[in-house]
């Protein structure tokens, strides 16, 4: 009776096991087309890594017979290449590569196929992959050592060894792996969108090996980036120490369609193998290449609570980094972000002494003040002078007031080292004073107040600094650290608690999140630049998201301007942006 059972069982069951691997693979990876040209296909060794010395790989070049070597081609990068360059394994991409370049479903893509590193002699260098010791921290860590690999290291190898043209343009950059290398390719793609666009996930790890459960927190709390994201995965996946495959590729796809990624997401019935993304790989291939869309899909937000500060909340359709407006270009370096009343904009060219004005009708900035002192940060206050944090020499290095109609200077005190300040409706001027970690107040009636006294420490080299809209608290950054602080103030201006309220995002591998200018806005939302980009919370100090930089130099300061107010201009280095927001800054003194 018992093996009677058992046989009825497995008779039961067989179906759904034959399923969860019965993945054959079609004609397009199979054979190529009659009267297809065939590529060709060319290995080479890589040992030259600075990234990751002393690894040495195997690598492969797929070269299409209509390459044209006076015209840029398109480019797919392959982790773990040997698996998807062999054309008798599960991928077969030289075939696929010929039929699809053949019948216009893709353009004439360059392939280049990668293996993980490995270090020493032991064990064989196989096609196969053989020793494979460095590829759980090239593969599984988070943060840009691998594209620098590749962006900086091997494509310039690549490129030279062959003479071949690649294309500069990341819509038509592509990169794919399975299992660490999927989350290696995301990873890539994430963290260099000006170079990758297009990412094929097979199996993808986005589970805790290295810290990769996070992406899909990451993705619904940072603006959307310019990513085409094909995922695949079965339901029969591994269930480890490491986490849950299927879940977590299912959460991944979930936050993709929160932020309004364009993205396509197959989950089948097959376990961790390459079957089921083989046998679709064409499909893959030819959504992945598929011409761009009119629209990107909008973010699915459905459900925000109440309280909830979604992106979707401050920027229209969720944005998309394409949204910033250059307004003004060819500075030193750009600082001190700040508004007037009315929504007029001025902000500094901080070496070449310059105060700079951009009026609610005016195309560019305009000079404001020239030959004047180095501004590193400034605001209006409740008489309206605009009050300022000067640098130089130590003569040099104290708070002034500027008459906006006489341009008059008068100083309110001497022998600081301000940084970045913000002022009170109550008539007291804070400043952060970086290198000793506080935070100084002086009294707008003040005139040559010598070292004015401290009025909180202990600040991780304490940077922005900004009010909320009811002036009752004042919040902080830590360009050193990861946090910033909030205090209490009291009717005498004095500073009371002191509590690491906001959890800045630091980039991978680093404690410190660069933590510098801030504004907050009418609702109280607080809006810091960092090393990631624009990080924004709500009154309450939970993060709501991360708005990209305008461009990849440092983004330091930032205010709300413009008409309503509801334009968040930044400073960035050499230039000054601004976008639209679905919101206005707190009022100015």
């Amino acid at each position: 009776m018992h093996s009677l059972r058992l046989l009825l069982l497995v008779t039961l069951l067989s179906p759904l096991l034959r399923a969860a691997e019965d993945y054959p693979l079609g004609p397009d990876s199979t054979a190529r087309a009659p009267g297809v040209p065939v590529g060709r296909v060319e290995s080479f060794t890589f040992e030259a890594s600075k990234v990751f010395p002393e690894t040495r790989r195997e690598g492969w070049v797929y070269i299409p017979a209509q390459y044209d070597p006076s015209k840029p081609a398109a480019l797919m990068v392959f982790q773990d290449g040997a698996a998807y360059v062999s054309t008798n394994g599960q991928q077969r991409v030289p075939i696929v590569f010929d039929n699809l370049i053949a019948r216009g479903d893709m353009p004439v893509t360059i392939g280049v196929f990668i293996n993980p590193g490995r270090r020493g002699n032991d064990g064989p260098a196989a096609e196969t992959g053989g020793n494979r010791s460095n590829r759980s921290f090239e593969y599984d860590s988070l943060g840009g050592d691998y594209a620098r690999f590749l962006v900086d290291e091997l494509l310039p190898f690549v490129t030279n060894r062959y003479g071949l043209n690649l294309t500069s343009d990341p819509e038509l950059r592509a990169i794919a792996g399975m299992s660490s290398g999927a989350i290696c390719a995301w990873t890539v793609a994430w963290e260099r969108p000006d170079q990758f666009r297009k990412v094929l996930s097979q199996i993808g790890s986005f589970t805790n090996i290295r810290g990769g459960h996070a992406y899909p927190a990451l993705i619904r709390k940072t603006e959307r980036k310019p990513i085409r994201v094909f995922l695949q995965d079965g339901r029969n996946d591994l269930n480890n120490l490491h986490g849950n495959w299927p879940l977590a590729n299912q959460e991944m796809a979930s936050a993709l369609g929160f932020a309004g990624y364009d993205y396509r997401f197959e989950l089948g019935e097959g376990g961790h193998s390459g079957k089921h993304g083989g046998a679709i790989l064409p499909e893959s291939l030819r959504w992945l290449w598929r011409p761009a869309l009119a629209s990107l899909p909008k973010p699915e937000t459905k459900d925000n609570l109440g309280g909830d500060e979604a992106l979707s909340k401050v920027l229209a359709d969720g944005g998309k980094p394409g949204d910033w407006e250059l307004v003004g270009e060819g500075y030193g370096f750009t600082d001190a972000a700040c508004s007037d009343p009315e929504g007029n904009f001025y902000f500094s060219d901080l070496g070449k002494n310059t105060l700079y004005r951009i009026g609610l009708n005016d195309p560019k900035p305009v000079a404001w003040l020239e030959g004047g002192p180095k501004v590193s940060g400034h605001q209006f206050g409740p008489d309206g002078r605009l009050y300022a944090a000067t640098q130089g020499d130590a003569k040099d290095k104290r708070i002034i007031a500027i008459d906006p109609k006489t341009k008059a200077i008068e100083v309110l005190a001497t022998e600081v080292q301000p940084n970045d300040l913000t002022v009170s409706r109550a008539g007291y001027l804070y400043f952060t004073d970086t290198g000793a970690g506080q935070v100084i107040k002086v009294p707008i009636s003040a005139r040559g107040l010598s070292r004015p006294a401290a009025v909180a420490g202990g600040i991780n080299k304490p940077n922005g600094i900004a009010l909320s809209p009811d002036q009752r608290m004042l919040i902080v950054s830590e360009y050193g650290g990861s946090n910033a602080w909030t205090f209490l103030i009291g009717e005498d201006g004095n500073l009371r608690g002191g509590e690491k309220n906001l959890e800045l995002r630091t980039p991978a591998g680093r404690n410190d999140s660069g933590g510098d200018g801030m504004t907050t806005d009418a609702t109280g939302r607080s809006w810091i630049t960092s090393h990631l980009g624009i990080q924004m919370f709500d009154a309450g100090g939970r993060m709501g998201g991360i708005i990209s930089r305008p461009q990849e130099k440092g983004t330091v300061s930032c205010t709300f301007a413009g008409p309503d107010r509801s334009y968040l201009y930044v400073c960035s280095s050499d230039k000054v942006y601004r976008r639209k927001t679905l919101t206005r800054g707190a009022a100015v003194p």
